[in-house]
């Protein structure tokens, strides 16, 4: 492969927070995020973020609207490129380059919080679809799994629709047929660890 089709997706756009604020309103078109957020989700220096921000918004790609006294940037859908940008970046580009998580690696990823992790399904949400991305279910008393989440929002570089449930609250909520575990389990799942089977059969 030639040095040029190799090279990060930062260098087709100007810059790697470009890159990444693109990755994060184009795969999630449908939301806005204020910029404190987006330099939490993207780990990015807030003034690289309000100089991207203002180089986007210049040439119409993204749009801003004010709201209990925060500003909120989100791609804007008339633009006309809109289309190919979200079929670009809903491919899931790596623009962190070694840090996005693979498919085979959730056992591995999740193993610093393995004492806490009863269950975990990964969803295959399309940009703008309803649902989750994760159902993490555990003990989240000491708040281990709300953090851990918050590392997989910043490795994806995107904002990430999760909850987080006891095996308790999962197993009652699954007996009686509670629609928001159907929903989820009738998205496309990418993987299901469970490793004391009270997920079992997704169907």
């Amino acid at each position: 492969m030639s040095k040029e089709n190799s090279a990060p997706i930062e260098k087709l756009f100007g810059s790697k927070t470009r890159a990444k604020l693109l990755q994060l309103f184009f795969s999630n078109p449908t939301k806005s995020f204020y910029i404190r957020e987006m330099t939490r989700v993207i780990d990015e220096q807030i003034n690289s973020v309000r100089r991207e921000l203002g180089n986007l918004e210049s040439i119409g790609v993204i749009k801003n609207e004010s709201f209990d006294n925060k500003v909120y940037y989100s791609a804007n859908s008339k633009h006309p490129f809109y289309r190919p940008m979200v079929e670009i970046f809903s491919k899931k580009i790596d623009t962190t380059r070694d840090h996005d998580i693979k498919e085979s690696t959730w056992t591995e990823y999740c193993r610093p919080v393995q004492k806490y992790l009863v269950g975990l399904i990964v969803t295959n949400r399309l940009p703008g679809q309803d649902g989750l991305d994760l159902l993490i279910i555990g003990n989240d008393r000491t708040k281990k799994l709300t953090r851990w989440a918050e590392v997989v929002e910043k490795k994806q570089g995107k904002m990430i629709n999760y909850a987080i449930m006891s095996p308790e609250d999962f197993a009652y909520r699954k007996s009686v047929h509670d629609r928001f575990i159907e929903d989820v389990l009738e998205m496309e799942i990418t993987e299901i660890i469970d490793p004391d089977n009270i997920i079992k059969d997704k169907k």
